[in-house]
């Protein structure tokens, strides 16, 4: 019979009971977010027994990091209190902001794999959710055909299968989208024509979290680089 271990940890810097991992790669690098005493969200990355604070330098009103890949590429969101939620990808200890050309109330960037493709949600001008995916540079719209609630997508694998859930009048759904097998492509005014031969059919999560709430805020399309992560705390 297998011996199934749960190690639970605590990043030192937070408040009790706020720590939330939310991705894993290869080599048992984990992100995540907590809550500091004052309440505000900062993203985390562990390593080797080493924690690591996560700050977009833009994020006044919190950062989350959601997924990490095996080279250590890491994405999530932050909030700005003026400009509302956006993504992120932190790359070689710099920040890039992610926006959805489509996105009018946010983007919010769950999951990279090993290629670089990037899965996630925005809210659109009507504050419907739609999935993406940025890959080579370009965005992607990913509506679920029988979504009519949202298409929420929260990972990509080296292969690209994508898993994740939509929403209809009958609740939530989940789904597993093999780009060898897909039959639905997205579907937007603004998508740019799609691999040839490779349809797809995906969907992506909207997380900005207070007071124990899961929200949408503004977010006009903006841009940003630079500032590295805090310095790394040792757990003691």
């Amino acid at each position: 019979m297998p011996i199934n271990i749960f190690n639970t940890f605590d990043d030192p810097s937070a408040f009790t009971g706020t720590t939330q991992a939310w991705g894993v790669n290869d080599t048992d690098q984990i992100v995540g977010s907590y809550q500091d005493a004052s309440g505000a969200y900062h993203g985390f990355l562990e390593s080797g027994g080493i924690y690591t604070v996560l700050n977009h330098p833009l994020g006044n009103g919190g950062t989350f990091a959601q997924g990490i890949n095996d080279a250590g590429q890491i994405v999530g969101s932050y909030t700005n209190n003026t400009t509302g939620g956006h993504g992120f990808l932190l790359s070689a200890g710099t920040f890039t902001t992610l926006d959805d050309p489509s996105a009018t109330f946010g983007t919010f960037a769950n999951s990279i794999n090993a290629s670089g493709q990037i899965v996630g949600s925005y809210a659109d001008a009507s504050n419907h959710a739609h999935g993406f995916l940025l890959s080579g540079g370009t965005y992607f719209t990913l509506d679920d055909p029988t979504a009519t609630l949202g298409t929420f997508a929260s990972s990509i694998n080296a292969i690209g299968q994508i898993v994740g859930y939509y929403q209809n009048a009958s609740g939530y759904h989940g789904f597993l989208y093999d780009p060898t097998r897909g039959i639905f492509p997205p579907t937007s005014p603004s998508t740019i024509p799609w691999p040839p031969t490779v349809p797809r059919h995906m969907a992506s999560m909207i997380w900005v979290r207070s007071s124990g709430r899961t929200t949408m805020l503004p977010a006009p399309t903006v841009s940003s680089s630079a500032a590295a992560c805090s310095p790394p705390s040792t757990i003691p």
